[in-house]
């Protein structure tokens, strides 16, 4: 029996450690059949050691998100290895310490725009760079951490990713014409890189002890990845525009 991306080519950022929601999405999309490729910065090296863990083996390139060299080369090197894209996983998020844990309203503007550079406007110039590929359609996944709601010691991580999901739906709306889907994933938290580099990030995580309907593991990215890769295959061919939750059912309870 195939799997559900069988003959897909996917890009996949965002794959720091083996705890990341990136890898797992990564390891369940070459399980279900993909071929892939794997982008990392600032640090290839440290990714390449974690590829090897995969199923099989990957090409990864350096990509910077908000240099225009490394964006506009992006397309040429990504097919002379898959000849094409089906797929893209935009899992990118940073923002200057000085913008994170209780600072909100001493952040200056120059860390709340390389917050918002990195972690929203990049789904966009993330995409066009590979749009070249995806003459036949396809989709685009990405990664949030619910924006409805103010968190403990996210600050303008918040404001980051409610740019993200507007941008994802802008997407959406310009992009389905060419049959693209652009949705995002919203995961509970992960005991990642990303999240230990939000300080305080206990006291947030903490929250799905008590108001998670469905037990919440940190230490288990994979949920969010079986949501990545149900996204990227051809399970939601009329879906675009939305964000799946796979939080525990959190994002439904009030207290």
């Amino acid at each position: 029996m195939s799997g559900i991306l069988e003959g897909k080519r996917v890009l996949i950022t965002g794959v720091l450690m083996e705890s990341s929601i990136a890898f797992h999405a990564a390891k369940l999309a070459q399980e279900q059949g993909a071929e892939i490729i794997l982008t990392a910065f600032p640090r290839p090296t440290l990714t390449e050691r974690i590829a090897k863990k995969l199923p099989k083996p990957t090409k990864v390139i350096e990509l910077d998100v908000t240099n225009d060299e490394h964006l506009g080369r992006l397309a040429d090197i990504v097919g002379e290895e898959l000849g094409g894209l089906d797929g893209v996983v935009h899992s990118i998020g940073f923002a200057p310490q000085d913008a994170l844990g209780g600072n909100f309203l001493n952040t200056p503007f120059e860390s709340v725009a390389t917050a918002m550079h990195v972690s929203a406007y990049s789904l966009k110039s993330l995409t066009m760079a590979c749009l070249p590929l995806m003459q036949n359609g396809g989709s685009v996944v990405g990664l949030t951490f619910d924006a409805q709601y103010a968190w403990p010691q996210y600050d303008w991580m918040g404001p980051a990713k409610a740019a993200l999901e507007a941008t994802s739906r802008y997407m959406a709306r310009d992009l389905g014409k060419q049959n693209i889907r652009c949705n995002l994933i919203s995961a509970g938290p992960i005991g990642s890189m990303a999240a230990k580099s939000i300080p305080g990030f206990a006291d947030l995580a903490s929250v799905w002890d008590s108001r998670s309907p469905l037990e919440w593991d940190l230490k288990d990215p994979e949920p969010a990845g079986r949501g990545i890769v149900a996204l990227l295959s051809d399970w939601f061919p009329k879906t675009t525009g939305e964000i799946i939750h796979v939080d525990g059912g959190l994002h439904a309870i009030g207290a």
